[in-house]
């Protein structure tokens, strides 16, 4: 990284590194965006420039899976970081720490807990809803529904509160039947 004229420059690229280093796990693109822009480290564009510029030059990993991009640090970012984490600010590694624990949470949900949902016709929607712990699928539920309102809020609700409907639903299939 050239720390010659442009400190700012390589202080974002840090400041990326940094995030991706702290969270531990691989993280998906909206979830990075979504930190960068929410904290005003930098703009989109700038952003996305040196995301792109760290995985050309093998700072950063970048892996798809079910079409989302995600990124981890790579060896040579590690040891970047290390020798240049001091001129990182101090107050942005503390917001960044600070978010840690909610990023991984979320993170943790977002790739365990899965509902999207695809037009079959006009007035048809197939939605898919997920639950997956350790590489194994608990539940893979799919269920067409006239509207795409309906879909949305069949992916909501299962985002938001899939642990209570899978036992809901495991209640419901093994009560005896008269």
């Amino acid at each position: 990284m050239n720390f010659g004229n442009n400190r700012e420059l390589a202080e974002n690229k840090l400041i990326l590194l940094y995030t991706i280093d702290r969270v531990s796990m691989p993280i998906s693109n909206i979830q990075i965006t979504k930190l960068i822009l929410e904290n005003k480290f930098m703009n989109y564009f700038i952003f996305q420039q040196f995301l792109n510029e760290l995985c050309s030059q093998n700072y950063i990993l970048s892996t798809v899976s079910d079409n989302k991009t995600f990124y981890s640090i790579t060896p040579t970012g590690k040891k970047t970081l290390e020798y240049f984490t001091s001129h990182i600010p101090v107050g942005i590694k503390t917001l960044i720490d600070n978010s840690i624990s909610v990023i991984r949470k979320n993170l943790r949900n977002e790739t365990l807990i899965k509902a999207d949902f695809t037009p079959e016709s006009e007035n048809e929607f197939t939605v898919t809803c997920q639950v997956s712990e350790n590489n194994f699928t608990l539940i893979d539920l799919k269920i067409s529904v006239g509207t795409k309102s309906d879909a949305r809020d069949i992916c909501n609700n299962w985002k938001n509160h899939s642990q209570t409907i899978y036992n809901e639903i495991i209640e419901s299939l093994i009560k005896p039947r008269g």
